[in-house]
């Protein structure tokens, strides 16, 4: 019985973090970025050398939105939070390299929650849950 409501409660904490972390990536960042495409590739940086600044944009969308989605309701977690651990690592150690530490801070704190994610799952209040229960422990 406690190891149930331990279960249940740390499935909540992970519902919160994905609900708080995924939804402030896909409405705070990656929703302008997929709603203004064409204008943002003009210019959008390519930190990485990729040879285009729509391939980037296109990787961070990738990311931001679709990834930061399958984080919300807790699809392919593992996959989905390890595309953000990378499109923040970019950000925070290519992109703003030079920049002081306030600067890096977001991308940090986001970090930190995907990368959570990425290590713990999805909790059992989740797509994953409900596709492979096998998995859930």
């Amino acid at each position: 019985m406690q190891q149930e409501q331990t279960r249940i409660w740390a499935s909540l904490g992970l519902l919160a973090l994905r609900l708080g972390a995924g939804g402030m990536m896909l409405f705070a960042h990656g929703w302008e970025k997929l709603t203004q495409f064409g204008t943002k590739s003009a210019y959008f940086p390519d930190p990485l050398g990729l040879g285009s600044s729509s391939l980037s944009l296109a990787l961070v969308v990738f990311a931001e939105v679709f990834c930061a989605l399958a984080v919300i309701v807790g699809a392919a977690t593992r996959f989905a939070a390890f595309a953000l651990v990378v499109t923040m690592l970019v950000a925070a150690f290519v992109f703003h390299a030079d920049d002081p530490f306030a600067d890096r801070e977001m991308a940090l704190s986001y970090l930190s929650g995907f990368l959570a994610l990425m290590f713990c799952g999805a909790g059992q209040f989740s797509v994953d849950e409900y596709l492979w229960p096998r998995l859930k422990r």
